[in-house]
């Protein structure tokens, strides 16, 4: 790289390069950005900070799935199982996930919490 530096009273002020030299540090401060950006996703992904989830998941909400029932198979709970967890019985949850019946706050709030998700996750989009 040619660099050519500008002083002031013996001090250097200016570093001038070539503007493809420019643009080559550029493009690798880009980078390093980049990878410092995917880094830390990865450390908050790691340690449960945040969580990733996959196709299917996602295309089942998008398709107006209810959103207790795409949770709960995620989660791997049967009916029975998260049932039992949040102390409710299962056909009301069967009532919950085919539109039938409103969950209370406090049942939506156990839900969540035995879920691992927050309350607005379980909410359809059309209420």
């Amino acid at each position: 790289m040619n660099v050519q530096i500008i002083s002031s009273q013996g001090t250097p002020e200016y570093a001038v390069i070539p503007y493809q030299d420019f643009e080559h540090l550029l493009e690798a401060a880009e980078m390093l950005d980049d990878i410092q950006s995917f880094d830390a996703a990865m450390k908050r992904i790691s340690s449960r900070e945040e969580e990733i989830f996959p196709d299917v998941f996602v295309e089942r909400l998008l398709a107006d799935e209810h959103p207790l029932k795409v949770w709960r198979d995620y989660r791997n709970f049967t009916l029975a199982a998260l049932a039992s967890a949040c102390n409710v019985t299962t056909s009301a949850l069967s009532q919950i996930e085919n539109r039938k019946r409103e969950p209370s706050v406090a049942l939506l709030k156990q839900l969540a919490h035995t879920l691992g998700c927050a309350m607005d996750d379980l909410t359809p989009t059309g209420l």
